[in-house]
C-alpha cells in the first residue's frame, strides 16, 4: 500500500514538472492564439451589463482622473447604483474604487488645491453636496436642502461652492432657513393633497418629461472651510439670483458642460439665464452676472448685443479673458455655435474687444478649455464623428483637428495645461476616459488616446461588434449624403439579408461613431439585420448649410437623399428588397409617418414619439421657437403653406405600410396626441397596427425593465414582416 502511494505521488510530480515546464507552456500559448475565443452577437440583455462611465475630472495637478461609473442592479425593478472612482492619468496603475454606497454619486470636482472631490449623492434620500479627501476617509456631507442641489462647481479660490436647485421663487428672497421650510411645506403640502390639480399661468408649465409649474432654477453659494478636525464644513447655503426668472437653462438646447462660473476674484458668478421674456419662444440666452454676497440685484447682462443664444462661460487661467460660445441666428435652435472671446476685468463686470475665433470655420463648437491663456482645445461634429480641436488666440479662424475617431467630450484639463482627459464612444465601444497626448500646440494623436476606465473589457471581450463602414451616396441636388453600413454578426455575402434602414432624431442630429443605450447599432444588427444609419438634410457636421436645408422642407430634400440611401442599399447584392423597414424616433419617427403616406418601398414600419399633425404639435408642444423657425412662424400666420405641405396626416389616404406605434404619456416635447392620432387613422383605414404606451415614460424609454420591453416588442414586430436571417 505504502508502495503504490508513493509511486502515485512520483507519476504526480512528473506530471506536474511536465505542465510547468517552458515547453509545454509555449506550446498552450501556442495553441490559444490559434484558438481564439468565439465571440458572440449582442442581446439586448448586455445593454443592462454594461457599467456607464461618467463625466471625467482632472486633478488640478494632472496626477489622477475622477469620475462616476453606474450600474443597472436589478433591470427588472429599473434599480441602480453609481459610484466614484479614481484613475492615474498616466495608466500605471489600475483604476480603484472611491465610494461604497448602494445609492448614486456623481458629478466629481476636485478642489482648487487637489485636498477635496465635490460630488454629488443620494445616500440621505435627496441629492445633496458631498466631499471626500481622494487619500481615504469617510465622505462629508455639506448641504442639506429641500430642494436638492445640483451642478455644483468650486470657486477659484477654493472658499466657496456654488449650485442648481430648483425652489418657488415667491420665497427665494427670504433667509435660507425660513425660504427652504417654506419651500419644503409647499411641496409636501402638494404631495400630501387629495387634489392633484395644477394651475399654470405662463409658458412653460411643463418640459420634456416633467411639469415644471411656477418652480425657478436658481443659483445657490455656500462658504466652505476647514475646521480643526480637519474636516471641511460649510455656511448655509444664499440664493443669489432670487426672483421669478430662472439662471440656468430649462432646455439642454441650450445648455453646456458648464452654464456657470465664478469670477477670477471669486466674487461673481456669470451664468446663462434664460430670456427674462417670452422664454417658450425666444432664443435669447443671455450670459448674466451676480455678487456671491447674495441679496437682490438686478442682473449684469454681459451679451445684451446678441439676438440670439449665447452660453458656456470660461475664464482664461490668468483670468484676462472669457470665453464663450454664441449664436447669431434669433429663434433657431440648430444654428452653428462660434466661440466668442473678450478681454475682462477679474470681477468679471467688464467685458471688451469681443471677437469670434470661428466665425470663417463651418463647425459647430460644443464645449470651451483653456489650455494656458493663448489656446482653447473644444469638440465639434465633423463627417460622422466628433472630434478635437485646437484653436490658437493668436491666429484666430484658423483650428487644429486632432482625435479624430468616434465621438469624444467632456474634456477635463490640468492646471498647467498638459494632461487633457476627455470621454470617447464609438459605434463599437461604450464610454470610457482616455488621456490624449498633447504636443506643443497642436494634437497630433489620430487615435482614442490612453484608456484609463477599461470599464466594460471583459464583456466587450465576449462580444462580436461588426465595425461600421462609412460611404457617401448621391443625394438631392447631386450633394453628397455620408450614410453608415453595419453588417450582422456572421454575415455571408452570398446570402439575401433584411435591410433595418434607421433615420435619426433632430432634425438637426446625426447618426455618430458612437455608443447609444437607446438606438444601439450593434443590438439591432445583432437580429440578423443589415443596418442602415443614413446622414440626409439637416443633418449636423456636415456643414452649416446642409443643417440648414431641412429648415420648412422635413418632406423635402431630406426625403430625396433618404430614398437615395435605400436605393445604394437596394443595389448591393446581399440586401433581400422583399425584407426591407424602416424605423426612428422623434424626427426619425416622423420621417416614419412621412413614409407611411409617401413610399411602398418598406415591408413595416416603426415609429416612435415622431410628429404626425403639424397643427396639434404646434399647440401642444413646450418649445413654441423650434415650430416657429421651422415653418417660418405660427401656424395662424402667413406661412401656413409650411404647416400643411409636410404634414403626414395630410397624407393619410396613401396609408398601407403595417406600423408600430410607440408614444409616451410624459413626452411634452413631441406629445402623445401625435401618436394617438396617428393610431386612429391606422385603424380607421384597416392597416396592421399596434400602438405601445409607456404612462411613465418622456420621449424616450430609460428605464431598464421599460427598455427590455421596447426592444422585444419591435424585434418581434419586426419579425412578423421581416424576418431575420440571411437567406
Amino acid at each position: 500500500m505504502e508502495k503504490f502511494t508513493l509511486m502515485r505521488i512520483r507519476i504526480l510530480f512528473a506530471v506536474v514538472l511536465i505542465l510547468l515546464s517552458p515547453a509545454f507552456l509555449h506550446a498552450q500559448l501556442a495553441v490559444q492564439a490559434e484558438t481564439p475565443m468565439t465571440k458572440r452577437p449582442m442581446t439586448v440583455e448586455d445593454l443592462f451589463q454594461f457599467k456607464r462611465v461618467g463625466t471625467p475630472c482632472v486633478s488640478p495637478n494632472g496626477g489622477w482622473v475622477a469620475y462616476a461609473v453606474s450600474e443597472i442592479t436589478d433591470s427588472q425593478q429599473n434599480k441602480s447604483h453609481s459610484q466614484l472612482w479614481l484613475a492615474p492619468s498616466d495608466g500605471s496603475m489600475p483604476p480603484r474604487q472611491l465610494t461604497n454606497a448602494t445609492a448614486k454619486d456623481s458629478n466629481p470636482k476636485w478642489s482648487p488645491n487637489g485636498r477635496w472631490i465635490l460630488f454629488e449623492s443620494t445616500r440621505s434620500g435627496s441629492s445633496q453636496l458631498w466631499v471626500i479627501n481622494p487619500a481615504g476617509g469617510e465622505a462629508r456631507q455639506l448641504t442639506k436642502i429641500s430642494t436638492d442641489a445640483a451642478n455644483a462647481i468650486w470657486s477659484p479660490d477654493g472658499n466657496q461652492i456654488a449650485f442648481v436647485s430648483t425652489v418657488y421663487p415667491e420665497f427665494s428672497a427670504l433667509p435660507f432657513i425660513v425660504s427652504d421650510a417654506a419651500n419644503k411645506k409647499k411641496a409636501d403640502e402638494i404631495a400630501e393633497s387629495p387634489v392633484k390639480v395644477r394651475v399654470f399661468k405662463r409658458l412653460f408649465y411643463r418640459h420634456w418629461d416633467s411639469y415644471v409649474e411656477d418652480k425657478r432654477q436658481h443659483l445657490f453659494v455656500i462658504d466652505v472651510r476647514v475646521n480643526e478636525s480637519g474636516d471641511l464644513e460649510a455656511s448655509d447655503p444664499r440664493d443669489v439670483t432670487p426672483g421669478d426668472r430662472d439662471a440656468y437653462p430649462t432646455s439642454t438646447t441650450f445648455s453646456a458642460p458648464q452654464d456657470f462660473c465664478f469670477s477670477p476674484d471669486s466674487s461673481h458668478l456669470i451664468f446663462n439665464a434664460v430670456p427674462a421674456t417670452d422664454e417658450s419662444w425666444s432664443t435669447n440666452y443671455d450670459l448674466c452676472r451676480v455678487p456671491v454676497s447674495g441679496g437682490t440685484p438686478e442682473w449684469q447682462t454681459l451679451t445684451s448685443t446678441n439676438p440670439a443664444a449665447d452660453g458656456h462661460p470660461a475664464f482664461s487661467p490668468n483670468g484676462t479673458k472669457l470665453a464663450w460660445r454664441a449664436q447669431r441666428t434669433e429663434g433657431y435652435e440648430a444654428d452653428k455655435w462660434e466661440i466668442m472671446v473678450a478681454e475682462c476685468s477679474a470681477d468679471g463686470s467688464l467685458i471688451s474687444n469681443a471677437r469670434s475665433l470661428t466665425t470663417e470655420v463651418d463647425l459647430s463648437f460644443d464645449e470651451i478649455v483653456w489650455r494656458g491663456n493663448d489656446e482653447i482645445i473644444t469638440v465639434a461634429e465633423s463627417n460622422g464623428s466628433k472630434s478635437l480641436f485646437s484653436l490658437l488666440l493668436k491666429t484666430p479662424n484658423i483650428v487644429a483637428r486632432g482625435q479624430s475617431v468616434g465621438t469624444s467630450g467632456s474634456i477635463s484639463i490640468s492646471a498647467d495645461g498638459n494632461t487633457l482627459i476627455c470621454s470617447n464612444t464609438r459605434l463599437t465601444h461604450p464610454a470610457d476616459i482616455y488621456r490624449i497626448r498633447l504636443e506643443d500646440s497642436f494634437l497630433r494623436s489620430k487615435v482614442p488616446g490612453d484608456n484609463l476606465s477599461h470599464a466594460n473589457e471583459t464583456l466587450l471581450a465576449e462580444l462580436n461588434l461588426p465595425q461600421p463602414e462609412s460611404v457617401t451616396v448621391v443625394g438631392a441636388d447631386g450633394d453628397p449624403m455620408q450614410m453608415w453600413i453595419l453588417l450582422p454578426p456572421g454575415f455571408d455575402e452570398a446570402k439575401k439579408w433584411p435591410l433595418a434602414f434607421l433615420v435619426h432624431g433632430g432634425p438637426q442630429g446625426a447618426w455618430a461613431d458612437g455608443w447609444s443605450y437607446r438606438w444601439n447599432p450593434e443590438v439591432w444588427a445583432a437580429q440578423g439585420y443589415v443596418v442602415a444609419l443614413p446622414n440626409p438634410r439637416g443633418s449636423t457636421g456636415f456643414g452649416q448649410k446642409y443643417t440648414d436645408q431641412i429648415s420648412g422642407d422635413w418632406g423635402g430634400r431630406c426625403y430625396l437623399d433618404l430614398l437615395a440611401g435605400l436605393a445604394y442599399m437596394e443595389q448591393q447584392s446581399y440586401i433581400d428588397p422583399d425584407r426591407m423597414f424602416s424605423a426612428g424616433a422623434s424626427f426619425g419617427g416622423y420621417m416614419m409617418n412621412w413614409f407611411q403616406g409617401n413610399t411602398s418601398k418598406f415591408k413595416t414600419l416603426v415609429t416612435h414619439c415622431g410628429v404626425y399633425n403639424f397643427d396639434s404639435m404646434y399647440l401642444t408642444t413646450e418649445e413654441l421657437w423650434f415650430d416657429e423657425y421651422e415653418h417660418g412662424g405660427p401656424p395662424w400666420g402667413e406661412n401656413r403653406e409650411s404647416y400643411e405641405k409636410h404634414s403626414p396626416h395630410k397624407f393619410a389616404a396613401n396609408f398601407k405600410t403595417p406600423m408600430l406605434i410607440i408614444h409616451n404619456d410624459l413626452d411634452f416635447r413631441v406629445p402623445v396626441s401625435e401618436g394617438q392620432q396617428l393610431f386612429t387613422a391606422l385603424q380607421r383605414l384597416g392597416v396592421p397596427s399596434k400602438f405601445i404606451n409607456f404612462p411613465d415614460e418622456g420621449h424616450w424609454v430609460n428605464k431598464p425593465a421599460n427598455s427590455r420591453y421596447w426592444h422585444n416588442e419591435i424585434f418581434s414586430w419586426i419579425e412578423t414582416y421581416c424576418p431575420s436571417g440571411g437567406r
